[in-house]
């Protein structure tokens, strides 16, 4: 028998049959419009402003993108996702005609492996919001690792988790219900090793105390 893949997202045929039954939108979660507005507003306060250069990794179908994009100078959102088709969708089913007319589909990149391939240089802030959720312990690292030497100019990096405090094992509930777990998704990780991770990529982390929709805590990484 197959064991459960590490990843819902990478489970055969996920994004073909959610885009056939038009669930597009939970395919990244839900909650559109409030988390949206979560997204806007942490990256306001971390300093975000219309003339940055903003990478939205694990885009999705552009719930962050369609606002993001319409506020920052046109051009300047780009997005990367597992899932082209899923780009895709959003791009045709969530952005209005000024919208599309200020992000060039080209802005919307397939990258599966974090390599951020065709990405401009001059990216100034980037946001990994429930990517790293959903994916086990040893995809953050290399992923740290990649977005400081691909991008010489970023002054943050946002990215959220789910946490368990030292030594806990198996399950946990999270603040908001979710129930999260060390060896399959949605994951949870220990705030001391993430830590680490970011130092040794060449960053220094900063927990946020923002409550975060179902219970995800904000670390901002900032390059040293």
């Amino acid at each position: 028998m197959m064991g459960r893949p590490p990843s819902p997202y990478l489970a055969p045929d996920f994004y073909d049959k959610a885009l056939a039954a038009g669930r597009h939108r939970d395919i990244v979660g839900g909650r559109w419009s409030e988390t949206a507005s979560v997204q806007m507003a942490l990256l306001r306060d971390e300093g975000l402003q219309p003339g940055d250069r903003l990478l939205d990794i694990g885009c999705g179908c552009l719930r962050l993108g369609h606002r993001a994009a319409a506020w920052l100078d046109p051009g300047h959102y780009w997005g990367t996702d597992a899932s082209g088709a899923l780009m895709r969708r959003g791009y045709e089913a969530e952005l209005d005609e000024a919208t599309r007319a200020r992000l060039p589909i080209g802005n919307l990149i397939e990258d599966a492996a974090f390599a951020f391939p065709g990405l401009p240089d001059s990216i100034d802030m980037a946001l990994a919001f429930a990517v790293f959720t959903h994916l086990p312990a040893d995809a953050l690292p290399p992923a740290l690792h990649s977005l400081r030497a691909r991008f010489p100019r970023l002054r943050r990096l946002l990215v959220t988790l789910f946490l368990a405090p030292d030594g806990h094992s198996g399950p946990l509930r999270q603040p908001d219900g979710v129930v999260t777990h060390p060896d399959r998704p949605p994951w949870h990780r220990y705030a001391a090793e993430v830590e680490a991770e970011a130092r040794a990529a060449g960053f220094a982390p900063e927990w946020r105390p923002r409550r975060l929709p179902r219970g995800q805590q904000l670390l901002a990484l900032i390059p040293v």
